[in-house]
């Protein structure tokens, strides 16, 4: 989890997608919190979730709701129903899922469908929302710590990647697919994909 976005963009641009800060938002991140703290450091009033990532809140009593990987897998039209009915009027929904396309999804290819999620024709874009893609890292000390870990944790397949890299990060995009509430369609679901922190929709 240190390694993951130190830079911070994936806070920014969900706090540009909301916009998040000075607004209640209600996480639903059952197993760290390290991007709900990183939210709440950018202004945003955090609602979290319990453990187990279930949803108590009013109907209508959040201005979004943010799930962060650990929602939406697959996608389902009963989560949105279940955001949509928390929101407040122009609430806004955003869903955080890796992109590919990718080192780390080098390393997870068990994880192919994610690939399909981010198409037009992918349930996502069908259903409403937009997506916005941004390049992230996992950044490590050294090259010597980022091959060491690799092959600890993924093995065969991360000893191979370690072994490949020139420096000590791995190249990670994440997708943050978004609508409004009760949103049905967009003209154009593609944004522009997110380099930097200035995230615009």
């Amino acid at each position: 989890m240190d390694a993951l976005d130190q830079e911070g963009k994936i806070a920014r641009a969900l706090d540009a997608l909301g916009p998040l800060a000075g607004r209640d938002v209600l996480v639903v991140d059952p197993a760290t919190g390290v991007r709900a703290a990183e939210l709440a450091d950018l202004g945003a009033r955090i609602l979290p979730t319990d453990a187990e990532g279930t949803v108590h809140a009013p109907d209508g009593s959040v201005d979004a709701v943010v799930a962060l990987w650990s929602a939406f897998l697959p996608p389902s039209p009963v989560e949105v129903e279940q955001a949509d009915r928390v929101l407040r009027t122009d609430g806004r929904l955003l869903v955080v899922h890796d992109y590919g396309r990718d080192d780390v999804s080098r390393l997870r290819p068990d994880a192919a469908e994610i690939g399909t999620w981010s198409r037009r024709d992918g349930w996502f874009l069908r259903t409403g929302f937009r997506i916005r893609v941004i390049h992230c890292f996992w950044t490590f000390d050294s090259l010597a710590g980022t091959r060491t870990f690799l092959a600890d944790a993924f093995g065969p397949a991360g000893a191979e990647l370690g072994e490949s890299l020139k420096r000590p990060r791995l190249s990670y995009n994440v997708a943050v697919y978004h609508r409004s509430r009760g949103e049905v369609g967009a003209a154009d679901p593609f944004d522009r994909t997110v380099g930097s922190g200035a995230a615009r929709s």
